[in-house]
C-alpha cells in the first residue's frame, strides 16, 4: 500500500479518525473528539443505534462525528465506502472486530485506507501461519505456555482451545490431562454440536498455567521510539464467571445441564505490584525490537501481552498466551494508574492514539505511523 501517494490526497489539517462500529469504537471516538479530530464509524445495518443514536454528536455531548452504513461489516472494502472514508481524510483505527469480519487479504491488498498500525501483523495473532505470536514470542524469549503437538503427549493439566462449530471466530475450551480425557471431554462437545472433528485437529493443546491473569496493554510509538505501559486489566467471561462464583455443590449440579464456557464479555481493571512493572517493561521492549527484525515495519502504537502470572518455586514469572497485535479490547485501561505515572493523569487508548496522529500530523511523519 503506497501511503504516501495516498495521502497527497489528504487534507493533513482536515483528519479524520475511523474506526469499525465494535469492540473499542467508542474509546478511540471519544479520544479523537478530546483531541479536536473529527470521527468516523462505520456501522453495520442492526447495530447502529450505539454510535448513530446514543453517542453521536449533538448539544456538546457525544463523540461519534460520522456514521457509514453498510449491509455487513466486510463491505467495507467497497469502492462506495473507500471513497467516502478518504473524502473525510480518514485514518483508520484496525481492532478485533475489523479482522473477524473483514478478509484478512482484502484489507491487505484492497482497503486503500491509511491505517494506524501494523496492516499485515494482525494476522499473525493467528495459530495456524509461519511467524505467528507463537513463534514470534519464542524469539524474543518470552515464555509461552508448553505446547503439546498431539493429545497423546499431554503430561500435565492442559487447556484445548478449538474453533467454535457455529462461530468461528470464537474458540471453545475443554482441560485434559492426558489423552484419554482429551478423547472424553472432546467426544462430549462433538456430540453437542460445540466443535466439529476437523476444528478439532487443529486444537491448540497447551500447558494450563495456574496464575493470576493479567493482561499488559502497551503503546510503543515509532515518533519517539518509546515503549508505554497503558494500563492492565483481566477478562471478564460468559458463563465462566458466574458458574465459578457458584459453590462446588452447585457447580456439580450445573455441570449436568450446562457446559461452562469461556466468551469473553468485558475486562475490569487490576493492578500489579510495582516489582512487576520493570518484568513487564522489558517483555513488552523484548517483543518490540523482535517485531522490528521479523514483520516489517514493526510494531506501531498499542499492542497487549495476555498471559498470567506464575509463582512457581516461589518465583513470579510471566506467562504469555496471547498476543493483540492492535489495539486490545480493555477500555478500562484508563482506570489503573501506569498512564498516569507518566502523564500526569490517566489516559485511554483512545487519547495515546489521537496524541500520537497529532503529533505525527504536525511534524509531517504521518507516513511513519500509517501502513
Amino acid at each position: 500500500m503506497n501511503i504516501e501517494a495516498i495521502l497527497k490526497d489528504y487534507d493533513t489539517s482536515k483528519i479524520t479518525i475511523g474506526v469499525l462500529g465494535g469492540h473499542s469504537a467508542l474509546d478511540v471516538c471519544n479520544g479523537a473528539t478530546n483531541a479536536g479530530f473529527d470521527t468516523v464509524v462505520v456501522c453495520q445495518k442492526g447495530r447502529e443505534k450505539t454510535y448513530e443514536k446514543y453517542y453521536r454528536r449533538r448539544d456538546g455531548r457525544g463523540c461519534v462525528g460520522n456514521v457509514i452504513l453498510v449491509d455487513k461489516f466486510g463491505d467495507i472494502v467497497n469502492k462506495s465506502v473507500q471513497d467516502e472514508l478518504r473524502a473525510l481524510n480518514t485514518v483508520f483505527i484496525h481492532n478485533r472486530y475489523f479482522w473477524v469480519y473483514c478478509d484478512f487479504e482484502k484489507i491487505e491488498k484492497d482497503f486503500e485506507v491509511p491505517i494506524f498500525g501494523l496492516r499485515e501483523g494482525v494476522k499473525l495473532e493467528e495459530r495456524d501461519i509461519p511467524n505467528n505470536q507463537y513463534d514470534l514470542l519464542k524469539k524474543a524469549k518470552i515464555r509461552i505456555p508448553k505446547i503439546f503437538d498431539k493429545a497423546t503427549d499431554i503430561d500435565c493439566l492442559a487447556i484445548v482451545k478449538v474453533n467454535e462449530a457455529d462461530r468461528g471466530y470464537e474458540r471453545a475450551f475443554f482441560f485434559a490431562d492426558n489423552e484419554s480425557s482429551f478423547q472424553d471431554e472432546a467426544e462430549k462437545r462433538i456430540e453437542s454440536g460445540l466443535i466439529t472433528k476437523d476444528a478439532l485437529d487443529d486444537a491448540v493443546i497447551e500447558e494450563y498455567i495456574v496464575g493470576a491473569h493479567v493482561n499488559l496493554n502497551y503503546f510503543y510509538s515509532p515518533l519517539s521510539d518509546e515503549l508505554e505501559l497503558m494500563g492492565t486489566d483481566t477478562r471478564r467471561q460468559t458463563n465462566l464467571d458466574g458458574f465459578l462464583r457458584l459453590p462446588s455443590k452447585e457447580q456439580e449440579l450445573v455441570r449436568k445441564y450446562m457446559e461452562p464456557k469461556i466468551i469473553e464479555t468485558g475486562h475490569y481493571s487490576v493492578t500489579m505490584k510495582e516489582s512487576l512493572v520493570e518484568k513487564a517493561f522489558e517483555l513488552g521492549e523484548r517483543f518490540v525490537k523482535t517485531m522490528k527484525e521479523e514483520v516489517a515495519p514493526g510494531m506501531i502504537g498499542p499492542f497487549a501481552l495476555q498471559g498470567a502470572v506464575s509463582a512457581e518455586s516461589g518465583k513470579e514469572e510471566f506467562v504469555i498466551f496471547d498476543v493483540s497485535m492492535r489495539i486490545p479490547g480493555s477500555p478500562g485501561t484508563k482506570y489503573t494508574p501506569y498512564s498516569a505515572y507518566l502523564y500526569g493523569e490517566s489516559i485511554s487508548y483512545g487519547d495515546r492514539i489521537a496524541m500520537e496522529i497529532e503529533r505525527a500530523s504536525s511534524e509531517g511523519r504521518l507516513a511513519e505511523i500509517l501502513t
